[in-house]
């Protein structure tokens, strides 16, 4: 290989192989759902979609399903010429956090470039993060940018996991490298710079907030 050869950057990989994994997974999963509609359209197994157990499975499906839409977009490449209106980002952020003790409010407008859309997702998955014992996160979308704030009777008050936000060369205290369960937090530093937009967080005993 030349010493020439031009390089892919590291976070675009990253992006990449993220696009490539969920778009894998959404094919087998869909099938096990439409597996389990047709369960239920059939009289061969009269009660069966109605155990618990295949209540489950089904529950489990869905989830599953909502969280890779979001996942695509939080995780995957992220192009500036797309957009997403509203109601679509109302539905991700509802799949999202199905099955959680969260609740997702949503207050926008209008259709929004997809590169945007990663930061509300990924800032969204920062806050749930901080509400490890549930709460309410409000999305909120004005002419200054977006402000995403949440509270709860109890937050996970890391701040050095949120000191990965702050856009500075050495902010204080940084964990030094965040687990898998927290790479939200990067990546929303990252794509801030990215999209060249400012970035501020805060986080309380009893609620948090974000707002690019």
């Amino acid at each position: 290989m030349s010493a020439h050869t031009m390089r892919i950057d590291p976070r675009q990989l990253a992006t990449l192989v993220g696009s490539r994994l969920c778009h894998d997974l959404v094919s087998p999963i869909g099938a096990i759902g439409n597996g389990i509609e047709l369960l239920e359209l059939s009289d061969d197994f009269p009660g069966l979609t109605q155990t618990p157990e295949m209540r489950l499975i089904a529950d489990s499906v869905s989830a599953a399903q909502n969280r890779l839409q979001s996942f695509r977009i939080a995780f995957g490449h992220a192009s500036s010429d797309q957009s997403i209106t509203t109601a679509q980002l109302k539905k991700l952020l509802s799949g999202m956090m199905a099955h959680r003790r969260i609740k997702v409010d949503l207050i926008a407008y209008g259709t929004f470039p997809h590169d945007h859309i990663r930061m509300v997702l990924l800032a969204t998955m920062c806050l749930e993060h901080a509400l490890s014992k549930g709460g309410n996160v409000t999305v909120r979308h004005s002419e200054t940018g977006w402000k995403l704030t949440a509270d709860a009777e109890e937050t996970r008050a890391d701040t050095a996991l949120w000191a990965w936000l702050d856009q500075t060369e050495t902010p204080p205290q940084r964990n030094p490298s965040p687990s898998p369960s927290e790479v939200q937090f990067l990546l929303l530093a990252e794509a801030a710079a990215d999209c060249g937009r400012a970035l501020s967080w805060e986080l309380t005993g009893r609620g948090a907030g974000i707002a690019f």
